[in-house]
């Protein structure tokens, strides 16, 4: 059986989106139930899948990340086992926090993190470059952030 949420529900997931260490008390006052019923949806709402993670984010450039980039990468589509190792390689790059398949002129996008230049330029010619069936690489470096979060527009789609 498919858990469907209700609006509680996507209060609850609301609030920790916007703070995953908000207590299970200040949660359950804040969507007017006691303690037991709110944590009972939201161990639903965990097993359900709705939520997959509680993690902390942390400031790339406090942490020494401080080159931020957008790599788009073209693969030769004909050798199935070429894709295989693209997608081994980027799971295995720490580097890499984001990686996406898209429709269009790019086969895929990666969110890269970096130290410096020097660091990204290894990681471009010395590990991405060399993978077999990389036909083309773009790199766009990252001057500022407009807009960046997490937390996921659920009153749009939830009700």
């Amino acid at each position: 059986m498919t858990y469907s949420p209700d609006r509680v529900d996507v209060r609850i997931l609301s609030l920790l989106q916007a703070d995953g260490r908000l207590s299970n008390v200040d949660l359950a006052q804040q969507v007017a139930l006691s303690p037991s019923p709110c944590l009972r949806r939201v161990r639903q709402l965990e097993e359900s899948g709705f939520i997959r993670a509680y993690v902390a984010l942390l400031d790339p450039q406090r942490v020494g990340l401080g080159l931020q980039a957008y790599v788009s990468v073209t693969l030769d589509k004909r050798r199935e086992a070429a894709v295989q190792a693209f997608h081994h390689a980027i799971q295995a790059a720490p580097e890499v926090i984001s990686c996406v398949a898209l429709t269009g002129e790019m086969d895929y996008l990666l969110q890269v993190v970096a130290e410096d230049l020097e660091h990204f330029s290894r990681f471009l010619m010395d590990r991405l470059l060399r993978l077999e069936g990389v036909a083309n690489v773009k790199s766009s470096f990252v001057l500022k952030s407009v807009k960046e979060t997490t937390q996921l527009p659920l009153t749009q789609v939830l009700r």
